[in-house]
């Protein structure tokens, strides 16, 4: 096993697995952003990639990927269920996104994440050379910072958040609140998305543990965990080449005269998740049908839904609400040939999202809670023609840089139309203006930036230089 200077570990690999029509089965990088902000700093090290290559059973054997080791970690059914779908995604994922849904609490849930986080801070330790940095990702892996500094402490740990980190009230439900605090503990930096999210997770420091805590660090012994906002981007660069392509281009204006070329396209862009706002969208787009503000031949909304955790019961039942809704709303205010709203329950590939962002005159992006949402930032990159207005959730973290989005509290329906009206009514002058400064920020704060910035911050804590130079 090669061990590497520079260790990245994460829920999942960054792989799809796609069967080839011979059976065959192949292994392709992904076009998560994550790899895409890596892999410029990876090429230039030893570097390894610990995770889930996503079905369970043994691990596979992986090719490495554009020069990256790939260390696949395996999981059993019964860890899918308990650990995955259990832990992660029914407990803590609706606790760190303000409870939008009821949390639930099972003992065997709390058994299988610990099982799980140890199988992969064992991994990361296997394949850390000596003094390697570590860079662990997301709410699944809390425990691994810790695990990790007891199997190796000659390592620089760093952690990033990129889901919110929720208050102290909320976070205080957790049955196992002091193990996922100390669990964090174990890295030298703790990143989050916002500076609310470092605030809180030191305020939490203070109160269950005891520990001396300011927003930027806590003691913790005779050491300091430093702790800061982070907001992570996306790739911008490969986003605007993808948006220039003439096919893509030539894809957008055919996706406008399949909707019947109205005057003004909506469009959302979501998981099918209870954290999205799918539902207040609908309901206000629904009153704005009846109250004649929009009109069906006028105006079209489209609404993709990714298919997202479909055995968690939560996303069974929000997928049944949703599909009845857009139903009652393209019953009673569609025509023949005309639907109010076009329902899409599927995956997209890049260069489609690409050109449904540049068809879209208005892009509703209206989350209850989110780290970030990359959907956000993707949509003004993808806007090469410069036109294009967004509305976003300020409850979304992207909302600290995209400030000149409309910006809205999704639970406020009547605000939530009213800038829905404003962002249609705009006068092109001043959606040019918002357009182009937050295209401005974004080439300014791309994904490789964040990783820079990161980076960085982790090297001031220890030696990260010599380290990855070693």
């Amino acid at each position: 096993m090669r061990q590497s200077s520079l260790v990245v570990v994460a829920n999942r690999l960054p792989v799809d697995d796609n069967i080839a029509p011979d059976g065959a089965c192949e292994w392709r990088r992904s076009p998560g952003g994550l790899v895409s902000a890596l892999h410029a700093i990876l090429e230039h090290t030893t570097a390894t990639w610990v995770g889930w290559a996503g079905t369970t059973g043994p691990a596979p054997e992986l090719p490495d990927i554009g020069g990256i080791s790939m260390r696949p970690v395996p999981l059993s059914e019964d860890d899918f269920a308990h650990f995955y779908e259990g832990f992660a995604n029914s407990t803590l994922w609706p606790l760190f996104h303000d409870a939008v849904e009821q949390p639930t609490y099972h003992r065997s849930w709390w058994d299988a994440y610990q099982r799980v986080n140890r199988r992969f801070a064992e991994a990361a330790a296997e394949v850390a050379a000596e003094n390697a940095v570590v860079w662990v990702q997301d709410y699944h892996l809390q425990l691994v910072p810790a695990l990790l500094r007891e199997l190796r402490p000659d390592l620089l740990i760093g952690f990033f958040m990129h889901v919110p980190f929720p208050p102290p009230e909320l976070f205080m439900q957790l049955p196992r609140r002091a193990e996922l605090l100390r669990g964090l503990l174990g890295a030298d930096l703790v990143g989050f998305q916002r500076a609310q999210a470092a605030h809180n997770f030191a305020q939490l420091c203070t109160k269950v543990l005891g520990l001396p805590a300011t927003d930027r660090r806590i003691a913790v012994g005779e050491r300091f965990v430093r702790t800061g906002a982070f907001p992570v981007s996306i790739d911008v660069a490969e986003m605007e080449a993808l948006s220039g392509r003439p096919d893509v281009q030539a894809r957008a204006r055919q996706i406008r005269t399949d909707l019947g070329d109205p005057k003004y396209v909506l469009l959302s862009v979501d998981r099918l998740d209870y954290t999205k706002g799918i539902e207040h969208r609908l309901k206000a787009y629904s009153e704005l049908l009846e109250d004649g503000l929009v009109k069906v031949r006028d105006t079209v909304m489209v609404q993709v839904a990714v298919p997202s955790r479909e055995r968690v019961e939560h996303y069974a039942i929000l997928r049944d609400r949703v599909e009845r809704e857009v139903g009652r709303i393209n019953g009673e205010f569609g025509r023949v040939g005309e639907p109010a709203i076009h329902y899409l329950n599927q995956q997209f590939d890049r260069s489609e999202l690409a050109a449904l962002y540049q068809a879209a005159d208005v892009m509703v992006v209206t989350p209850l809670r989110d780290g970030m949402n990359l959907v956000a930032k993707e949509y003004v990159a993808a806007r090469v023609d410069g036109g294009g207005v967004l509305v976003l959730s300020e409850f979304a973290g992207a909302a600290d840089e995209l400030d000149r989005a409309f910006l809205v509290n999704p639970h406020d329906l009547e605000g939530l139309k009213r800038s829905l009206i404003d962002a249609i009514d705009c006068p092109k002058p001043e959606l040019a203006e918002r357009m182009s400064a937050m295209r401005t920020h974004l080439r300014d704060h791309d994904i490789r930036d964040w990783a820079r910035n990161y980076l960085t911050a982790l090297e001031n804590t220890g030696t990260l230089a010599d380290r990855l130079t070693a």
